[in-house]
Formats: structure tokens, C-alpha cells, sequence
């Protein structure tokens, strides 16, 4: 049973690491878009960056970049470590294990059909709509060593916003007793929240994946599907789209 003194714990807990990684990137995500809000140039004719280059010179943008990724899993393994309880396994607690491989993979296909796709479709509608800012994905030719790291970068996103969204947040709210639409609605809107930056129509898009994505995770329990259905989704953004982005219109 949860106490009184163990709950304001819990409230603390989550302000801290909600201050360290997503909760952080919310609130640069909201200064963004109101520094190009009030540029007096419309969103469709700026741009952002999903992969800005860390140093003039390949070798030492590299370097950068898995640093970062680096520092980014580290809070993966501090909220993993905080769910830690003698006896139980935070890893199967929150679902991030390889028990049902087969399984999380069927499902992170379904997702990355229901939200791939339609994903996409957003993005153009609202570029049209002049409601989204020009999204960079960034050079594949810098070196050969580009896309490997930008598939890492990938498995890093699914990897932090999935584990710390829905592992852990869902978790920690659950045991403040929070009912499961204020979960799915508190993680939805912190997910649109650092999609801002992208403009308001990609934000409600990600608030979109946040219902889908924290639905199967209060269904299931298991955050492995999420993550894979990340990556992959990052995989096809960072990679794939500026192989295609000269042949779109």
C-alpha cells in the first residue's frame, strides 16, 4: 500500500527525472516554437534539424553523437534502476525483455503501419497548410559510418521516450493511483509537448501515437513493442527520408 510519505517520494522522483530528460526537452520544445512563432516567417518556410551536426569535422561529430547517445541510456538505466524492487525485475516489470519476440514484433509492425503511414500523410497535409516547420533529417554522405549512427540515434529514441514515457511514468502514476485515461492523457500530451518545436500539427500527431502507444502499453504491460515500433519509425525518418526527399514534390 502506498503512504503518504512514499507518494510525495514517488512526486518527486517523477519531477526530477521528468527534469533530467523529457520534461526538459518539453519545455526547449515549447520555447522553439514560440521563438518561430513570433520570427515573422511563416513555419513553412523554416526548418529544424531531427540530426544536427555536433562538429565541423565527420570523425568528431561521431564522437559527439555516441557520447550523446551515451548519456541518453544512462537515463534509461536510472529510471530502470528506480523501478528495481528486491525480488522483482524492473527489465520484466515494464516488459523490456526478449520472453516474446515474436509477439512484440507482430505488434510493433501493426503500430508502425497505424502510425507510420498516416504519420506521413500528416506531415504533408500540414506542410501544405503551412502548419509544420521544413523537417531535416541530415546528410547520409558525411561519412560511412552515417547511417549506422543514425540508426543508433534511432534505437536511442525508442529506447528513452518509450521506456521513460510509458515504462516508467506509467508505472510511477499508476501507483499515485492515477486512473488510466489521466495516464494515457498526462503521457500523450508530454509526448506532443517536445514535438512542438516541429509546429502544432505534428504535436497533435504525437499526441495521437501517445494514446495509441500508452494504450498497448496499460494493456500489455511491455514496452519492448513500443520500442522497436520507435525505431524503426526513426529508422525510416532519419534514413529513409532524405533517400526519398529528392523524388517528393
Amino acid at each position: 500500500m502506498t503512504t503518504s510519505l512514499s507518494r510525495t517520494r514517488i512526486r518527486w522522483e517523477i519531477g526530477i527525472v521528468l527534469a533530467l530528460s523529457l520534461g526538459q526537452s518539453a519545455l526547449y520544445s515549447v520555447l522553439s516554437f514560440v521563438r518561430s512563432a513570433t520570427a515573422g516567417v511563416a513555419l513553412s518556410e523554416q526548418a529544424t534539424a531531427l540530426n544536427p551536426e555536433r562538429a565541423d569535422q565527420a570523425l568528431w561529430d561521431a564522437v559527439y553523437r555516441v557520447c550523446d547517445v551515451l548519456f541518453d541510456l544512462c537515463l534509461v538505466a536510472l529510471v530502470v534502476y528506480l523501478l528495481w524492487e528486491p525480488g522483482r525485475s524492473a527489465l520484466r516489470r515494464i516488459g523490456l525483455d526478449v520472453s516474446r519476440v515474436g509477439r512484440d514484433a507482430a505488434v510493433a509492425i501493426l503500430l508502425l503501419a497505424a502510425i507510420g503511414i498516416p504519420g506521413l500523410a500528416l506531415y504533408a497535409a500540414s506542410r501544405l497548410a503551412g502548419l509544420t516547420l521544413e523537417v531535416q533529417a541530415g546528410s547520409l554522405d558525411a561519412a560511412w559510418w552515417t547511417i549506422p549512427l543514425l540508426v543508433l540515434s534511432a534505437a536511442r529514441a525508442g529506447l528513452l521516450e518509450e521506456v521513460i514515457l510509458n515504462g516508467y511514468l506509467g508505472e510511477r502514476l499508476d501507483e499515485l493511483g492515477w486512473r488510466a485515461w489521466r495516464i494515457l492523457a498526462a503521457i500523450a500530451l508530454l509526448r506532443g509537448l517536445y514535438h512542438l518545436y516541429q509546429g502544432p500539427a505534428m504535436a497533435v500527431g504525437n499526441v495521437a501515437m501517445g494514446l495509441v502507444f500508452g494504450g498497448v502499453y496499460l494493456r500489455w504491460r511491455r514496452v519492448m513493442p513500443l520500442v522497436i515500433a520507435h525505431t524503426l519509425l526513426d529508422t525510416f525518418a532519419f534514413v529513409g527520408y532524405p533517400l526519398a526527399a529528392p523524388y517528393l514534390p
